[in-house]
């Protein structure tokens, strides 16, 4: 589908240059002299290479629509994760860095979502918040409780987050996977 270049929005997939890129972030601007433009910052999903582009308002881009298919995580063999079509039971392999910084909260069994573009996968989805424990937290320093400090704790995958201060080791919390931020304790 083709769409104007002032109608690009962030999280759009579009086809440039022979690749696939995802849109990160946008800026229309309006100079006082020539007709306007927006600025786009890409990510390609094949390479993970980072480009600014300018697209003008009679400029057209192809935008793509990604099938998702649900997988399982199974395990990981050297620098390749093992994931599990839900529906057919096929096995396939895919690069770690696919998924960035997101892989350290894998687990066997989980669920994720892959983005297919012409069959093949370029991107891995994990769910937004898992449940996670704290092996290790700093003990809290007194009179540190009354201001809405957080404290250092690191999970049971090696992730550092910050906790509030009544947080201890052991303690099973949510997590935010991208963000890696405290959300709350689990249930």
């Amino acid at each position: 589908m083709k769409i104007s270049g002032v109608d690009i929005r962030p999280g759009n997939i579009l086809e440039y240059e022979g690749g696939i890129w995802k849109v990160a972030k946008i800026q229309h601007t309006q100079p006082g002299k020539g007709g306007a433009y927006m600025q786009v910052e890409m990510k390609n999903l094949q390479d993970g290479r980072k480009t600014n582009v300018r697209f003008r308002s009679a400029d057209t881009v192809e935008r793509v629509r990604l099938d998702t298919k649900d997988f399982q995580y199974l395990y990981a063999e050297g620098d390749s994760l093992v994931f599990m079509d839900r529906d057919t039971y096929e096995q396939i392999q895919l690069p770690a860095d696919l998924l960035g910084d997101a892989a350290a909260f894998l687990e066997d069994g989980m669920e994720v979502t892959l983005e297919m573009w012409e069959d093949k996968p370029i991107s891995v989805a994990l769910p937004e918040q898992v449940e996670a424990v704290i092996v290790e937290a700093d003990a809290v320093v007194k009179g540190q409780t009354a201001s809405s400090s957080y404290k250092p704790a690191v999970l049971e995958n090696g992730v550092r987050v910050m906790v509030p201060p009544h947080i201890g080791a052991g303690t099973r919390i949510i997590v935010d996977v991208y963000e890696r931020t405290y959300l709350g304790k689990a249930g």
